[in-house]
């Protein structure tokens, strides 16, 4: 069977021997970018290699792009292979935050680059330790591989596509709302939105304890934003692409299929001041 959404712990841990799955530890902070792989150092789960959001899932900083541009896909799929990541191999990303940041990202670039067999840890690193399951500190037996991925550039907006969008789509910014309304900018040096975008913040996807909502919950809030729109004509984004992938899940994990990434997102937005700003609730 291929999880090409979510996984629980439980079935992780029956596959964890499986020569043919392959766990990534995708834990990052945007406010101490090592303190992921300092924590990888010190636990992770069997097997695990790591992936860090700026230098192995983001491509470097230009003047005219956002905080994480994608990575190069021949780079990306290099980097894939020497983790043992090719065909006919499961993968299973996790963070600590939910799926809201890496593990997301993670997934979306499997699936960018044509590799469908890869899920996201419900409830990710602290799931994991609730059940009590196995972690250590030992470093992977990795036997490196051929990712021949072939990027399907359908599945994410340029800048220049996102201002050429029709009325009938529907940007959703998965930010928080006091970073949406521009009443708070953490991050970026120009706070407010994209106008016309409505904003669904990631928090909303995940229960108190860190789990996505029942698929039937998540399509009663994705609907309610959508309205009678249909599900491809959803176009995510956030502060630089990252955390939008996490409503990207949650909608295909709901059944809501073929919406797309804003890959530069707000923090590509801002770099043109001629660009359209919004505040509060416009």
């Amino acid at each position: 069977m291929t999880h090409n959404t979510l996984i629980d712990a439980a079935t992780l841990y029956s596959h964890l021997d499986d020569p043919h799955w392959v766990v990534v530890d995708c834990r990052f902070s945007l406010m101490d970018t090592q303190a992921g792989r300092r924590a990888y150092r010190e636990s992770h789960l069997p097997g695990a290699r790591y992936a860090h959001l700026d230098e192995d899932l983001s491509s470097p900083i230009t003047p005219t792009t956002g905080r994480h541009p994608l990575p190069d896909p021949s780079q990306l799929a290099r980097k894939l292979g020497e983790w043992g990541i090719g065909p006919g191999i499961q993968v299973v990303a996790y963070d600590d935050l939910g799926g809201m940041l890496a593990a997301a990202r993670l997934w979306w670039l499997l699936r960018w680059l044509g590799h469908e067999a890869v899920a996201v840890l419900d409830g990710g690193f602290p799931a994991w330790q609730r059940a009590g399951l196995p972690l250590t500190a030992a470093l992977p037996t990795v036997r490196p591989t051929v990712l021949n991925g072939h990027p399907d550039d359908r599945l994410w907006l340029t800048t220049a596509q996102v201002l050429a969008l029709p009325s009938e789509n529907v940007l959703l910014d998965a930010r928080i709302t006091a970073r949406f309304r521009g009443e708070i900018e953490p991050i970026d040096p120009v706070a407010g939105h994209i106008p016309g975008a409505v904003n669904l913040p990631t928090e909303g996807n995940l229960t108190a304890d860190g789990h996505f909502l029942p698929a039937a919950e998540l399509r009663a809030r994705f609907a309610a934003a959508l309205g009678e729109r249909s599900p491809t004509t959803v176009v995510h984004s956030c502060g630089s692409g990252v955390t939008a992938c996490h409503n990207l899940l949650a909608m295909e994990a709901a059944g809501l299929h073929g919406s797309r990434l804003y890959a530069g997102s707000w923090s590509e937005w801002i770099r043109d001041p001629a660009r359209p700003r919004a505040t509060g609730t416009d």
